[in-house]
C-alpha cells in the first residue's frame, strides 16, 4: 500500500525502536509537532523487540542518573497519560558482591546515590539469603538493593511512546526505509524513502546498530559495532516468587530475573564476540533477527548461575536466545549534534540499556535539538567525544569485545581499555617507555601517566584504596617542586584562526578580553547561551591577527565543534593537534636548563608569564609559552612532530645536570589540584557558571562586545548563586584511605549539602584534597565552625574548608 508521505516536515526521525519513538514524542510534547518518525520495517524489529527490559535508577554519573529516573518516572506516568501498558514490574533489583573490591565499588554506588534520592538498603548474606531462599548466599560479602528499580515489556513501552507521539502530532510509518539522507551545503536538507523526497531541518538517527555504515555513507563518523549478546529462559519453576528483583551477579557476568513463572539468565561477559563477522555489517533486512545457539560459550555463565541458583540445576532451558546488540568504545550512549553535518542528530549506542535509559535520552535529545545546547554535563554521552578513527572497523570491532564486558566488569578508578592500544604514539614513545612509563589513552595519544621506579613493573595493579603508582607520583610531584620535571602536553587541542577578523571573533565567543598583541596569553572560557562552561581554554596571539587556541585533551572534536558553529561565514579554524608534540618543563631549575639550550633570553624581565615568543634550540625554531598547569615556575614548547625526538633527547641529557625527572599525567593532576586549578569534565561543565566556579575573573564587562553568554551572565551576576566551588582536605590524611574521587556526599553535620569533583593525595603536603561545590547558604565561616564530612563506601570522613589552594608558590613573578 502506498504510504501518504508528507512533502516536509520539520523534523525526520528515523528508526521505530525505543529511543526514536522516545525522541518523537518528546519533540511534540515540547511543543515540534511537525515531526515525521520513519520506521524501515516494523516498530521495535531492530534490538528493541529482545530486550530484557531492565530499569535502573542509578547510573555512572549525575546526568545519567537523572536520565533513567525520568525515564522510569515517565513510564509510570504517561501508561495513564495514554492508556497503554508499558508493562512495569517494580520489583526491585539486587547487585551483590563476591569479591572485597566488588563490596567497596557497591558500597561507592550506594554512597553516591544518597546524592540523588535513589532508595538504597545494604544487605548482608545472612539477610539476603532470609529474604531470597533459593540463592547460595554463603560466599558473598554483601549486597545493594534498590527497590525502586525493575523491568519493563520493551514492546509495550515502545508502542506506549509511540502513541504518545502520534497523540502529540507526529506522523509515524512503517515499512518505509530510508534511502538517502539528503544534505546541502553542508546541512540536512532532507530524506528519501521509498523513492520519496521529504524536506526536513532535523534529522535524528535513532538507528541502533545500523548507524556506524548509515553514517560511513555520508562520511559520518557513529563509533559503534554489534555483538552476539545472549540470555536464556528456562522452562517454568516451581513456586518461584513473582517478586523476585532482578540479581546481578557482577563478579559471574550474569544477571538473573524473573519472567512470568521462568527465570531468564542473560549475560555480560569479558570477552564478546562481534557479530557479522564476515560481512562487517548488518543486513538491511535483519528484522527480529536472531543467530543460531552458541552453547559452548553461554556454558560457563549458565554453570556460574546454577551455583549461585541450585534450583536451576533441575530446570530445563525453554529458549536460548542470542542476537546483536551494538556497544560503542566506552560504553556509553552516542548523543548529540554530529560534527561533519549540520543539524544531524544522533541518539544511539544505547549498549543495551536501552529500556532503561530511553525515556530520558528521548527527552535529551529533543532538548538539545530544539535549544542546539544542554545545561549538563553530558559528555559522557555527546558523540563529540569521540574521534573519526573511534569508528573504524578494526579499531571498533576489536574494542567492543572488551567494552560489552566493562558493563559487569569492574569499574576501576584509572582503569586503561587494553584492547585498540597504540592508535597514536609518540615519536619519542620508545625513549618514555624506556625510562619507565605506564602508558594510558588520552584522544587516542598513548601518554604517559607515571614513570616506574627501580625497575618495578609499569603496570596498574588496580584498587580502591592506595595506589600502586603513588611512589612514582610522590618522587615526580617533589622532584617537580624542588628542581624541574618534564611533562608531554601533546594530546592538548590545539586550533588556528587566522585572519583579519580573527580577533573580533574570538571576543564574541570568549568571555574574557583576547588580547590582541603578538605572545601575549589569554586563559578564558566559551558559554552556552543560558552562561554554562562549554570550553576552558588558553588563546595565544602567535603572529598578527594570528590565534592559536589551547583546550583539554578529551574535548578535541567537542570544542572543534563549538567554535565553528559560532564563527561567522568564511573564517576558517584549524585543527594543529597533531602537527606538534608539546612538553611542558617545569619546576624552580626548568628557566635554568632551558638556557642552557638556547642562547635566547628567558630571565623574568624578557620573558614574562603569560606571555610566549620563538626560542631556538640546535637550529630549531620553537614557539615556547610561559605558562604552567602545575603552579610551579614552567615553559610549554611547541615543537614540529618532526623534530620532537631530537629535541626530547636534547631536554633530557641537559636535564641530568638539574635533576630533571619524567612526569606523568597523575602528578600533573595532583599538582594542579594543590594548585587550585578546576579541571573542565570534573570541576566545570555546562552545569556550572563562572560565578559558582570562582571563575568571574575571566569575565570581562569593559569589552565593548556582545559575547554568548553576556546577557545570562548579567542576570546572573546580581544573583546569589545557589552553590560554589570550595575546596577540602581530611582531617586524618593516609595516602588512599580513604581514595578520594567524585561524587561523593559532602556533609555538614548530618545534612549533605554538596558533593565531590576531583580528588587526589598530595604528598608535598601529606594531604588527602578534594575539590567539590556546596550549597552556598552558608559564609566559609560558618562551614568552618561546623563538622563537615565526605561520605566514602557509607563511611564519613572529618574534612576542613580550605579558603586558599595548598600550593602557594608564586610562580607568575619569579
Amino acid at each position: 500500500m502506498e504510504k501518504n508521505y508528507p512533502s516536509s516536515a520539520k523534523v525526520v526521525v528515523i528508526g521505530g525502536g525505543v529511543i526514536g519513538c522516545s525522541v518523537a514524542y518528546h519533540l511534540t510534547k515540547f511543543g515540534w509537532k511537525d515531526v515525521v518518525l520513519l520506521e524501515r520495517d516494523q516498530l521495535t524489529s531492530g534490538t528493541t523487540w529482545h530486550a530484557a527490559g531492565l530499569v535502573s535508577q542509578l547510573g555512572p554519573t549525575a546526568a545519567v542518573t537523572k536520565i533513567r529516573k525520568y525515564t522510569l518516572d515517565l513510564y509510570k506516568k504517561l501508561e495513564k497519560e495514554v492508556d497503554h501498558s508499558a508493562g512495569l514490574r517494580i520489583n526491585g533489583a539486587l547487585s551483590i558482591a563476591q569479591t572485597e573490591s566488588r563490596w567497596q565499588e557497591l558500597q561507592r554506588q550506594a554512597t553516591t546515590a544518597q546524592l540523588y534520592d535513589v532508595d538504597i538498603q545494604i544487605l548482608d548474606k545472612d539477610q539476603m539469603k532470609k529474604n531470597y531462599p533459593m540463592m547460595h548466599t554463603e560466599d558473598l560479602k554483601g549486597g545493594v538493593l534498590m527497590p525502586g528499580d525493575g523491568a519493563a515489556d520493551p514492546s509495550g513501552v515502545t508502542h506506549m511512546l509511540a502513541k504518545g507521539a502520534r497523540q502529540g502530532g507526529a506522523k509515524i510509518f512503517e515499512q518505509s526505509p530510508v534511502e538517502k539522507i539528503l544534505t546541502k551545503n553542508g546541512r540536512v536538507h532532507g530524506v528519501r524513502v521509498n523513492g520519496k523526497d521529504i524536506e526536513c531541518e532535523y534529522v535524528v538517527l535513532a538507528t541502533g546498530m545500523w548507524s556506524r555504515q548509515i553514517g560511513e555513507k555520508m562520511g559520518v563518523s557513529i563509533p559503534l559495532y554489534p555483538a552476539e549478546h545472549f540470555y536464556v529462559i528456562t522452562e517454568p519453576i516451581e513456586n518461584l516468587s513473582p517478586t523476585l528483583p532482578v540479581i546481578r551477579d557482577f563478579d559471574s557476568s550474569v544477571y538473573v530475573k524473573e519472567d512470568a513463572g521462568k527465570l531468564l539468565i542473560g549475560i555480560f561477559e569479558g570477552k564478546s564476540i562481534p557479530a557479522f563477522d564476515k560481512t562487517n555489517k548488518v543486513p538491511e533486512d535483519f528484522s527480529f533477527g536472531e543467530f543460531p545457539e552458541n552453547f559452548d560459550h553461554f556454558e560457563p555463565y549458565l554453570e556460574a548461575s546454577m551455583k549461585r541458583f541450585p534450583v536451576l540445576e533441575q530446570a530445563g532451558i525453554r529458549k536460548f536466545f542470542a542476537g546483536p546488540e551494538s556497544f560503542t568504545p566506552d560504553t556509553n550512549s552516542l548523543l548529540g549534534e554530529v560534527p561533519e553535518v549540520k543539524n544531524l542528530f544522533v541518539s544511539c549506542g544505547l549498549n543495551s540499556i536501552g529500556i532503561g535509559s530511553g525515556g530520558g535520552v528521548g527527552k535529551v535529545t529533543a532538548e538539545w535539538l530544539m535549544t542546539g545546547h544542554i545545561n549538563e554535563d553530558i559528555f559522557n554521552y555527546d558523540i563529540k567525544r569521540f574521534q573519526n578513527f573511534h569508528s573504524d572497523l578494526g579499531f571498533i570491532k576489536d574494542r567492543i569485545t572488551e567494552s560489552l564486558g566493562d558493563l559487569y566488569g569492574m569499574h576501576w578508578p584509572f582503569k586503561q581499555h587494553k584492547t585498540s592500544r597504540n592508535v597514536k604514539t609518540l615519536p619519542y614513545h620508545d625513549n618514555l617507555k624506556s625510562f619507565g612509563a605506564c602508558f594510558g589513552v588520552s584522544a587516542g595519544y598513548e601518554r604517559p601517566m607515571w614513570f616506574s621506579l627501580d625497575g618495578e613493573k609499569a603496570e596498574y595493579e588496580y584498587s580502591y584504596n592506595y595506589q600502586n603508582w603513588y611512589p612514582s607520583v610522590e618522587y615526580e610531584t617533589n622532584n617537580t617542586m624542588k628542581n624541574v620535571g618534564l611533562y608531554d602536553l601533546t594530546p592538548f587541542s590545539k586550533f588556528e584562526l587566522k585572519s583579519d577578523q580573527a580577533h573580533q571573533e574570538l571576543q564574541k565567543i570568549c568571555t574574557s578580553n583576547i588580547k590582541h598583541e603578538v605572545g601575549k596569553c589569554t586563559y578564558t572560557h566559551m558559554l552556552n547561551p543560558d552562561g554554562g562552561i562549554e570550553t576552558d581554554l588558553t588563546v595565544v596571539c602567535v603572529g598578527e591577527n594570528h590565534f592559536r587556541i589551547i583546550s583539554s585533551a578529551a574535548t578535541r572534536e567537542r570544542d572543534k565543534f563549538h567554535i565553528n558553529k559560532h564563527l561567522s561565514e568564511g573564517q576558517k579554524l584549524k585543527d594543529i593537534t597533531d602537527d606538534y608534540c608539546v612538553f611542558g618543563v617545569f619546576g624552580p631549575k626548568s628557566r635554568s636548563l632551558l638556557q642552557e639550550l638556547t642562547k635566547d633570553d628567558l630571565t623574568h624581565e624578557n620573558f614574562k608569564f603569560a606571555t610566549a615568543k620563538y626560542i631556538e634550540i640546535d637550529g630549531i625554531k620553537i614557539w615556547t609559552q610561559r605558562l604552567s598547569y602545575v603552579g610551579e615556575l614552567g615553559f610549554e614548547l611547541y615543537v614540529n612532530t618532526s623534530d620532537a625526538k631530537k629535541i626530547y633527547e636534547l631536554i633530557v641529557e641537559k636535564g641530568k645536570e638539574f635533576n630533571l625527572s619524567n612526569c606523568g599525567m597523575h602528578a600533573m593532576d595532583t599538582m594542579r589540584m594543590e594548585s587550585g586549578f578546576l579541571h573542565w569534565g570534573h570541576d566545570i561543565s555546562p552545569e556550572e557558571n563562572q560565578y559558582q566556579a570562582g571563575l568571574n575573573f575571566t569575565i570581562s564587562y569593559k569589552k565593548d562586545v556582545n559575547f554568548i553568554g553576556k546577557e545570562a551572565l548579567l542576570k546572573i551576576k546580581d544573583q546569589k548563586v545557589d552553590r560554589r566551588f570550595a575546596m577540602f582536605t581530611l582531617k586524618d590524611n593516609k595516602p588512599g584511605a580513604p581514595l578520594l574521587l567524585h561524587d561523593e556526599p559532602i556533609y555538614l553535620e548530618d545534612k549533605i549539602i554538596g558533593r565531590t569533583t576531583s580528588g587526589n593525595y598530595s604528598f608535598n603536603f601529606k594531604k588527602n584534597l578534594t575539590f567539590g561545590y556546596i550549597k552556598n547558604d552558608y559564609t566559609n565561616e560558618e562551614v568552618q565552625s561546623k563538622n563537615l564530612f565526605v561520605e566514602v563506601e557509607k563511611k564519613k570522613y572529618p574534612i576542613d574548608l580550605i579558603t586558599k589552594p595548598l600550593k602557594q608558590t608564586d610562580f607568575k613573578n619569579n
